[in-house]
């Protein structure tokens, strides 16, 4: 399940690994993405042990806590999904959204505009409303995200300036989410690690960061498209934190279940990451 869900990757570099990876992504598919990650199985949020119902449970457990808030947010790599902003929409006024391929933020924007086409993300918006527990209905929901996302923006993670030079997104940001992306299109652990300390340039000092990725993927279908992914551990993504100036907060992993591999990728399991920004 890693997410060419979550694209950002450079088009042309002196890098061939990376060029390899951005050439890749140009027959990504994202309804077939959403259909093999977001539909059943894996979408059967009745589930309760599923992927699903965890990294929503994640998300609204850390938003709960009170602690990751501000104005402006950014999620990096969004491609074409909203889940991993539904908790967070309520603690944020401005959010940014950002992705690599135009199809991904195409795919946004049908859905901020609710196109009759839009992929159907209500049983998810659903599900958080009860976890969260606060009497909001789906709907609520959804407008309110809808209403706090400002700007869809392209984005290069293999960039020093991930969103260029310029940017209209408030910088540095209070807050960062990011569902697999860096893995997905980092050829190599070297890569991944500049990603992640690039995105960290758009982190205020004492910033809070909630990552979620793939454990131990090497591959995932999107489409005609069979994308490849830097398998990492979890040993491997705390050691990468730490040399990116981040403090962990909380870790968490998932092992996916054998009646959730479906044949859509290799994945072993599921991280979840909330950490924070050192000063200095």
């Amino acid at each position: 399940m890693s997410s060419g869900d979550k694209v950002a990757m450079t088009e042309a570099s002196s890098d061939p690994g990376r060029e390899a990876v951005a050439a890749s992504y140009q027959r990504f598919e994202p309804r077939a993405y959403l259909r093999n990650n977001y539909g059943p199985p894996r979408g059967d949020l009745r589930q309760l042990d599923g992927v699903g119902p965890w990294k929503l449970r994640c998300l609204a457990e850390t938003f709960a806590t009170g602690e990751v808030t501000g104005h402006s947010l950014i999620d990096i790599g969004s491609g074409p999904t909203v889940y991993q902003l539904l908790s967070a929409c309520a603690h944020f006024e401005d959010i940014t959204m950002t992705d690599f391929l135009e199809v991904n933020r195409q795919e946004l924007g049908i859905w901020l505009r609710q196109d009759p086409d839009a992929f159907d993300w209500s049983l998810y918006s659903q599900h958080v409303c009860l976890i969260e527990g606060k009497g909001e209905s789906w709907q609520e929901k959804e407008h309110q995200l809808r209403s706090k996302v400002k700007r869809i923006l392209p984005i290069d993670v293999h960039q020093p300036q991930p969103l260029g030079p310029g940017s209209p997104a408030p910088l540095p940001t209070d807050a960062l989410v990011s569902a697999f992306c860096l893995e997905a299109v980092s050829p190599d652990h070297a890569s991944f690690q500049r990603a992640l300390d690039h995105i960290t340039t758009l982190l205020r000092p004492t910033g809070h960061l909630l990552l979620i990725g793939a454990l131990e993927e090497s591959w995932y279908l999107a489409g005609e498209a069979k994308l490849s992914v830097v398998p990492i551990q979890e040993r491997e993504v705390r050691e990468a934190l730490s040399r990116s100036g981040y403090q962990v907060r909380d870790f968490r992993t998932y092992a996916m279940p054998a009646y959730l591999q479906t044949g859509v990728d290799d994945v072993k399991g599921i991280f979840f990451v909330w950490a924070q920004k050192n000063v200095a």
